[in-house]
């Protein structure tokens, strides 16, 4: 688990899954031989043999009224077509409690987009049947991404995502659909990051002086930082990801915001620095 404080702000991690390798599914571009000289990404994001370090994980933000949890990992007893994420039995609501956050007392889920590993515990198998793993929470999610995803519900590649983690909340009338720069409360709105799915937003904390980003998956790993051409096979629109991720980069570069990675492995956060070759790093000093 890990903390920031951003003014008054409080975000803690906590984790459903950490993994090195088994990436290139995702950044098929990131190769061992591509990697190993990017050598900053060592030892946090990238092993001594040039596996890439992956996290999934959800963030708590929590401002001492409003408890947000932003992405909701992969969830138990889910089938998916992935071998390793199929029918998990973890321990992720014991965590969440034992950080403070049971799941009885959060106001809020944000889903930065609909994909399989942000969404899956937005439900729990309870009887035979999907319900809302967050009763007294709002789920937020983008209109333009639900409308998509609504016509667009494809199962092959991971599995029946939507009908056993999106639709059951919006049935169950706790879904709500904001547009891309939705104010959450006074400190917490989102931002249009859009690209590696069509209503995919970001979100900005902004509290006493202080600022960070949850990224989502517009960076889905450090290294698009450094080469930000290198795009995820699960981009809808990879041209439209390198240009909000080129656009997002050169907007914080040398700045105070902290950067909160959603799937950046321990420690997760940083600053994004110049490198003399024109491209980026993430500076967890």
């Amino acid at each position: 688990m890990n903390q920031w404080s951003i003014g008054k702000v409080n975000v803690t991690r906590v984790v459903e899954m950490q993994v090195a390798g088994g990436t290139k599914f995702i950044l098929p571009d990131a190769t061992r031989e591509a990697c190993l000289p990017i050598e900053w990404m060592q030892p946090h994001f990238m092993d001594e043999a040039g596996n890439l370090i992956m996290s999934i994980h959800a963030l708590v933000i929590d401002d001492g009224e409003k408890r947000i949890v932003v992405d909701t990992c992969i969830g138990n007893d889910k089938q998916r077509n992935i071998p390793s994420w199929t029918n998990l039995q973890t321990d992720f609501l014991k965590d969440l409690e034992q950080a403070g956050y049971p799941r009885e007392s959060i106001d809020m889920v944000m889903c930065t987009h609909l994909h399989v590993d942000h969404v899956g515990w937005n439900t729990m198998l309870v009887d035979g049947r999907w319900i809302p793993t967050f009763p007294n929470a709002r789920y937020l999610m983008a209109e333009k991404e639900w409308r998509y995803w609504n016509s667009h519900a494809e199962e092959e590649a991971y599995g029946p995502v939507i009908e056993d983690s999106v639709r059951p909340i919006v049935e169950s009338g706790l879904a709500e659909f904001v547009e891309e720069d939705h104010q959450l409360t006074s400190e917490v709105r989102l931002i249009s990051t859009p690209g590696h799915t069509p209503g995919h937003v970001s979100v900005l904390i902004e509290s006493e002086g202080s600022r960070a980003l949850i990224t989502g998956d517009c960076i889905h790993h450090p290294v698009q930082m450094t080469r930000t051409d290198w795009c995820s096979s699960a981009d809808f629109d990879q041209d439209q990801g390198q240009a909000t991720r080129e656009s997002l980069l050169k907007r914080y570069v040398d700045s105070d915001v902290l950067v909160i990675g959603t799937h950046f492995a321990t420690p997760t956060a940083g600053y994004i620095k110049s490198l003399e070759e024109g491209a980026y790093w993430l500076d967890v000093g």
